[in-house]
């Protein structure tokens, strides 16, 4: 993994206690004076001083122009500004647990994007980088899950319910209380290419009596045009007990004012079925590590369709095995469309043989150049 590829995938714990993806930050006082300086590979920083006053300041550096820092019909993408606002948590507790006073300055990081739609509503703009696309010069799958992760996280900590987790509330931390994802499910239209600009919005709701659920569109920032939806499951679990708890009320409180009864994938389309668990006398494929899709087929035909089932917790380093059925000419289980192949996968502990993740792909040919 080179320096680029790292810097994308790692989540840094920042000195305010919030957690700041893609970048690394550093604080310091000087004389009485807070500066704010973000590293990033190939960037050339400069350092913006912020003297103590009754307002706060979302700051962060600006690298004077960076190929990484892009404006678009006058609107940043892939970029942070800076802007000057009154904190949200003067005279109120912080991300990091401490009460602010009103005489001192809390900063905190902006990350672009902005709230539309009375709020309701995160929306935020990326670049499609080199890094991100596949042979074919367009977006992989892997991006787009990437960049779902990123608005979302980002959503949580520019509303100002972020604490000390990654994506947790406060009342969620000061429980010792985490989000965890069960089922997530995403549609494929086109991916785009290297270079456009896409813009995705994000939103959240209640779902059953003790779960959350999290949707996604992402469209061609040019264009409108939708090209890809994705919906998402959560509940909480413990963060030492590693078990599922229920929704405290204060968190339920902290949620609510944001909840929109919105589907970003019409029940119809939703593929809400269940995935049959494979065995080894029912798999075609069983292979060590995680690759379960033959080359042929992530080479003429692209992923239109994903549903994710997770069924347990896995810690780095443990050795995993994949099992993968197929069914060529299938009806597609999302979208009511035909999919040209269908993948029925599961990602196994290679010891014990338990299962932590249940999938189900869809896949139609790529269209063929003259």
């Amino acid at each position: 993994m080179n320096g680029h590829l790292a810097m994308a995938s790692l989540t840094t714990q920042g000195a305010s206690g919030l957690y700041i993806p893609g970048n690394l930050y550093r604080l310091e006082k000087r004389n009485n004076t807070t500066v704010v300086a973000m590293a990033k590979a190939g960037f050339s920083c400069s350092w913006h001083m912020i003297t103590a006053k009754k307002r706060s300041f979302y700051a962060i550096a600006s690298a004077g122009n960076p190929p990484g820092l892009e404006m678009r019909d006058g609107k940043m993408v892939n970029g942070i500004h800076v802007k000057e606002t009154p904190s949200p948590y003067i005279g109120n507790t912080n991300p990091s647990g401490l009460v602010i006073d009103s005489n001192v300055v809390e900063p905190q990081t902006f990350l672009l994007g902005r709230f539309v739609e009375d709020r309701f509503v995160y929306r935020q703009t990326f670049s499609i980088r080199s890094y991100e696309i596949g042979p074919d010069k367009t977006a992989t799958m892997e991006t787009l899950m990437n960049l779902l992760q990123e608005t979302a996280l980002n959503h949580v900590t520019s509303s100002g319910l972020a604490g000390d987790g990654f994506g947790a509330t406060r009342e969620m931390s000061l429980r010792k209380l985490i989000w965890v994802v069960t089922r997530i499910h995403v549609q494929v239209q086109r991916y785009n290419c290297w270079g456009d600009v896409v813009e995705i919005d994000t939103w959240v709701d209640a779902t059953g009596k003790n779960g959350m659920r999290r949707d996604w569109i992402i469209r061609d920032y040019k264009t409108q045009e939708i090209i890809t939806r994705a919906t998402s499951t959560w509940v909480i679990m413990n963060r030492e007990t590693r078990k599922l708890s229920k929704i405290p009320g204060e968190v339920r409180e902290e949620l609510q004012p944001f909840y929109i009864n919105r589907l970003a994938i019409p029940a119809e389309h939703n593929d809400v079925e269940k995935i049959d668990k494979l065995t080894d006398e029912t798999a075609g494929r069983i292979q060590s590590g995680l690759a379960s899709v033959p080359m042929h087929v992530l080479e003429h035909y692209n992923l239109t369709s994903m549903t994710l089932e997770y069924r347990r917790e896995c810690r780095q380093s443990r050795l995993l095995e994949s099992l993968t059925s197929t069914s060529e000419d299938s009806n597609s289980h999302s979208s009511n469309r035909k999919a040209d192949m269908e993948y029925t996968h599961l990602l196994r502990m290679q010891a014990d043989k338990a299962e932590i993740v249940r999938a189900r792909t869809e896949w139609k040919s790529k269209p063929k150049h003259k």
